[in-house]
C-alpha cells in the first residue's frame, strides 16, 4: 500500500514535465537578503573579491562598493555591472563568495535568480573547490550551477570543471526556456551533489546530469565547496559588449538555500 501511494508523485511529477522529487531534504543554510536597501550582504555568509581578470579575460573591474552589490530593501540582493572609468577598467561590477565562511560538502544547492541582457554580460552561480588555493584549478573542481550569455537570454548553461575536462573541455548542457527570457522574471537553478553524481535543473526540471563513471579524468567533488556569485562584463565565454549592450545590467537574487539528506 505504502509502495503504491509512493509512486503516485512520480506518475504525477513525469506528467508535469518535472525532475523526479528526490530527498529527503532538510535545509541547512540560507540566506534570503533581507535588510535595509543599500545595505551590504551579510558579512557572516559573504565576502568580496576585489579586482580584475580572473583568468577569464574580463573587462570589469569588481569592487566591494554598494552601487555593485547591495540589498535593494525588498529581499533581494542585487549585483549592478555598470559602465564607468573605475581602477584602469571601463566597467565595474561585483563577485561575491562564500569562501572561508559557508562551505558546502554534497547537498542540494539552489538559487532564485532573475538575470540581466545584454550582449557581453555574464552572470553566474558557481562552486569552487575550497582547497582551490592548495591544489589550483582545475584539480580543485568546478561546478557552474548556472552560467549565461546576455546575448542568449532563453539559454542558461550547467558544466562541470575538473582535471581533464575543464576549460572549454567542461562537461556541460544547455537549457531552453522554451516560453521566455531569463531576464523576464526569476527562476530556480540547483544543483543535487551526491557522492556519485551531480543533477542539474531549472524550475525543478532535470536537464543535465554526471556520474562519477562519466567523467574522463579524475573525480574531484568529494570534499568542501564554496559559492560565488558575480555578473562579469566581457571575457572569452561571451566577448565584448557591444553598441546594442544598454548599462547599468543588475542580477538579482531572491535566495540562496543549501539542503542535506
Amino acid at each position: 500500500m505504502r509502495r503504491r501511494l509512493a509512486l503516485l508523485p512520480l506518475l504525477l511529477a513525469s506528467a508535469l514535465g518535472c525532475s523526479e522529487p528526490e530527498g529527503p531534504w532538510v535545509l541547512k543554510w540560507e540566506d534570503d537578503f533581507d535588510g535595509a536597501s543599500g545595505a551590504l550582504p551579510n558579512a557572516a555568509n559573504w565576502r568580496f573579491d576585489v579586482g580584475t581578470d580572473w583568468g577569464n579575460a574580463q573587462l570589469e573591474y569588481d569592487t566591494d562598493r554598494a552601487s555593485n552589490a547591495s540589498l535593494d530593501g525588498a529581499g533581494h540582493l542585487v549585483i549592478t555591472a555598470r559602465q564607468e572609468s573605475f581602477q584602469g577598467r571601463s566597467y565595474t561590477s561585483a563577485r561575491i563568495t562564500t569562501q572561508g565562511k559557508q562551505e558546502f560538502k554534497y547537498g542540494r544547492i539552489e538559487a532564485r535568480i532573475k538575470l540581466p541582457t545584454g550582449r557581453g554580460i555574464w552572470p553566474a552561480f558557481w562552486l569552487l573547490g575550497a582547497n582551490e588555493d592548495v591544489v589550483g584549478w582545475p584539480q580543485s573542481g568546478e561546478i557552474d550551477v548556472m552560467e549565461y550569455r546576455g546575448q542568449e537570454p532563453s539559454y542558461v548553461h550547467g558544466t562541470l570543471h575538473g582535471p581533464g575536462y575543464s576549460g572549454a573541455n567542461g562537461m556541460t548542457r544547455r537549457f531552453v526556456l522554451e516560453d521566455g527570457r531569463f531576464d523576464g522574471g526569476f527562476h530556480d537553478f540547483t544543483v543535487e551533489w551526491d557522492e556519485d553524481q551531480i543533477k542539474w535543473k531549472v524550475d525543478g526540471r532535470l536537464y543535465h546530469e554526471i556520474k562519477r563513471s562519466y567523467v574522463p579524468g579524475r573525480w574531484v567533488f568529494d570534499h568542501p565547496f564554496y559559492i560565488i556569485l558575480n555578473v562579469a562584463v566581457g571575457g572569452g565565454y561571451v566577448g565584448p559588449p557591444d553598441g546594442s549592450t544598454t548599462f547599468p545590467q543588475a542580477m538579482l537574487v531572491d535566495w540562496v538555500r543549501v539542503y542535506g539528506r
